[in-house]
């Protein structure tokens, strides 16, 4: 096995687990998980949750601080969340009277995961704030 498969595959299990944390904290907070690693033609999902009649549609991100995860969101990638978000509506109608809130969860190591709500809209091309 090469270096870069081996730095691959850590980094896409240090990721499931952040995705955990993430689902556990926002199951705490009374979200219910739709789904998780949802992938489309057009894009990932990290989270689907349900809150009430709140659609959050969740980026999940670890890096060293929560200003370098919320910096590794980039406007297209929150974009390509958008048009997942989309494939993911037409596939569940059901859910589709709900209101759509795009969020994200930020965990740093020796940190508390920050849930950030409405976290961005997707016809903005502002930074995340945290």
């Amino acid at each position: 096995m090469t270096r870069p498969t081996q730095a691959r595959r850590a980094a896409e299990q240090r990721g499931r687990g952040a995705e955990a944390t993430a689902a556990w904290m926002l199951r705490l907070k009374g979200y219910r998980i739709l789904a998780r690693g949802l992938r489309t033609p057009v894009g990932e999902v990290d989270l689907i949750a349900r809150r009430g009649r709140v659609l959050a549609l969740i980026e999940v991100k670890t890096r060293a601080t929560r200003d370098q995860a919320a910096m590794a969101i980039t406007p297209r990638q929150r974009q390509r969340i958008a048009r997942a978000g989309q494939v993911f509506l037409a596939r569940r109608p059901d859910l589709a009277t709900l209101n759509l809130r795009f969020d994200a969860v930020l965990l740093a190591p020796g940190q508390w995961p920050q849930h950030i709500t409405d976290a961005w809209r997707p016809d903005a091309d502002e930074r995340l704030s945290v």
